[in-house]
């Protein structure tokens, strides 16, 4: 057993965090591990951290490496934003504690899983921390990409890059971790296009599995402007269906708790101005939380929903590379004969443009709806 056993498909950078570890001429104390989506990162960056601070490198068994993995260990902090950014607020408080000895083990590690999030001014409280870290601190800051941090930031680490892992690799590494069933597993890791994480939900919840066969069977049924619209609306409502009731249930939770905190009667009409300015503070993270949860949520969709016309794409112009949408094949097959390779093409550009036009904080349905208006099926 290791540390590494659920970094599936990254060879490299398995060896590469590894030697790093165990021997201190390969180490630096600032590192940038980067990778699409569901490639592993934050497992990577978990792995890593434990294997620091492991007497044995990364032995998978041992309490420092248990601790640091499952997000317990007192020497290890993990900030994984649920909000829109970073805030230069956090970015400080992360600075303050990464000056701290280790209390435990060997290093104190900050690993920030979202540091694409980070803002310009939150990346400025961190610059003089990764350029002059203190001697047992170790930075490791996650992102899909080196053009999505700053410069400034990506300048003082040493990058290291994940790959998109093989299909067969997830749907092993669901089978051997979690139990799924072989051919699920083999379902849900293309379906998913090898996002490890969405690869088991989609295996374990048939309710995931629904909802995705309904967003790419979409692209079927766009043919008129009023199909467009409702497909719009469909897809506007897929992030309200995912967060059902318990987003509600937790935002309620927190409030109580803060209020509880504050020594305040949550049955009182009115709250002092200092309990009104907390709860304000925290009403006005849990909205960001939920604006972020709706992008992702939409995004995921628009991604399975591209998938169907790249798989048409690939029938169209006969190439021999397996298809995402095995279990759809007759309504890929039907898709690729009514569209042209230019047409599926240019529908393809139309998710990606909405994709960026959700990023840059364009109106959900707005953005949606103009997508669906160029996805209609060409009238022969």
């Amino acid at each position: 057993m290791s540390v590494w056993d659920d970094l599936v498909g990254q060879s490299q950078t398995v060896a590469t965090l590894s030697r790093a570890s165990s021997d201190p001429d390969a180490m630096t104390h600032s590192w940038l591990l980067t990778g699409p989506p569901g490639s592993g990162r934050s497992t990577a960056a978990r792995a890593f951290a434990a294997a620091l601070n492991c007497p044995r490198h990364g032995c998978g068994t041992c309490r420092e490496c248990t601790t640091a993995l499952d997000g317990t260990h007192a020497d290890v902090t993990v900030v994984a934003t649920e909000g829109l950014s970073i805030r230069v607020e956090d970015a400080r408080e992360l600075v303050v504690e990464a000056a701290h000895r280790p209390s435990v083990g060997q290093y104190r590690v900050i690993i920030v899983e979202d540091a694409d999030r980070l803002t310009e001014r939150a990346a400025d409280a961190l610059l003089k921390a990764l350029e002059e870290p203190s001697a047992r601190t170790v930075w490791i800051l996650c992102a899909p990409s080196q053009e999505d941090v700053i410069i400034t930031i990506r300048s003082r680490c040493r990058h290291v890059r994940l790959r998109t892992p093989p299909t067969k690799a997830v749907a092993e590494l669901l089978i051997r971790r979690d139990g799924v069933d072989p051919a699920m597993a083999m379902y849900a890791a293309r379906a998913a296009q090898s996002h490890i994480g969405l690869a088991r939900r989609l295996a374990r919840d048939e309710g995931a599995r629904r909802r995705r066969r309904e967003v790419v069977l979409m692209s079927g049924r766009i043919r008129t402007v009023p199909d467009a619209v409702g497909a719009a609306a469909d897809l506007a409502s897929i992030a309200t269906e995912e967060s059902g009731s318990s987003a509600a249930e937790r935002d309620a939770a927190e409030r109580s708790r803060l209020l509880e905190t504050l020594g305040a009667d949550p049955a009182a009409r009115t709250q002092p101005p200092h309990v009104r300015s907390q709860v304000a503070a925290l009403e006005k993270d849990q909205k960001a939380r939920a604006t972020r949860f709706a992008r992702d949520i939409t995004d995921r969709a628009l991604v399975d929903l591209l998938s169907m016309y790249r798989d048409a794409l690939v029938v169209r112009l006969g190439s021999g590379v397996d298809l995402v949408n095995e279990d759809a094949r007759a309504e890929v097959d039907a898709l690729a004969r009514g569209m042209s390779a230019d047409e599926l093409l240019a529908a393809m550009t139309a998710i990606g443009q909405a994709r960026t036009r959700i990023e840059a904080n364009v109106p959900l349905l707005l953005a949606l709806e103009a997508m669906a208006l160029s996805l209609r099926l060409p009238r022969r």
